[in-house]
């Protein structure tokens, strides 16, 4: 158990293999992203393919939090993926660098409400809160959410929070439990 509070040449291979991993990922859902636009366009719910994607889009910070345990690795975790983002030609180029810090330090902050005490339900579901709440309010400023009714705004935002839940939450302690189970993973 590293009482010392810092990062091991293990956990900066892991942190790693998250970012590539996770930046192969988001640059693959591109297109998902893509078709979810094209089908939603004709009922007025375009936005609606940035919601339901960014669950996915955030799982890499959490999942690297809830990991490893350690001040800071949920931002690593999430910027990281998106620099891998980017060096895979994802369509957003740089700009994705600025979604990976908006995304990571919402990941981060939902860790740094436990005092990085606790790791389970509580934890994630300030993770989610936390994603949700700072990436909604970055997509209203960046994607010109602030422009749309406030109907379409709700129904995003439960959108959005479902997704992140499911991906940042739900999806990210299967897959430590999984770890554990197997042993790979470092008791902290």
């Amino acid at each position: 158990m590293h009482q010392d509070k810092k990062l091991h040449v293990r956990d900066i291979i892991l942190l790693a293999l998250i970012g590539i991993i996770f930046g192969a990922i988001f640059m693959g859902t591109d297109f998902i992203y893509n078709a979810l636009t094209v089908v939603l366009t004709p009922i007025g719910l375009a936005p609606m393919a940035n919601d339901l994607m960014m669950g996915l889009w955030i799982m890499a910070g959490p999942l690297a939090g809830f990991m490893l345990r350690l001040p800071g690795t949920a931002f690593l975790g999430e910027f990281l993926a998106a620099v891998g983002e980017m060096f895979f030609g994802g369509q957003w180029g740089a700009a994705t660098l600025i979604s990976g810090v908006v995304q990571g330090v919402a990941a981060e902050l939902g860790f740094t409400l436990t005092g990085y005490k606790y790791y389970n339900w509580v934890t994630l579901g300030l993770s989610t809160i936390t994603s949700t709440v700072l990436t909604f309010a970055w997509d209203m400023f960046k994607n010109g959410y602030s422009a749309f009714h406030l109907q379409l705004l709700i129904i995003l935002f439960i959108a959005r929070l479902i997704s992140i839940f499911i991906f940042g939450g739900v999806f990210v302690k299967l897959i430590t439990n999984l770890l554990n189970r197997a042993h790979v993973l470092v008791a902290r």
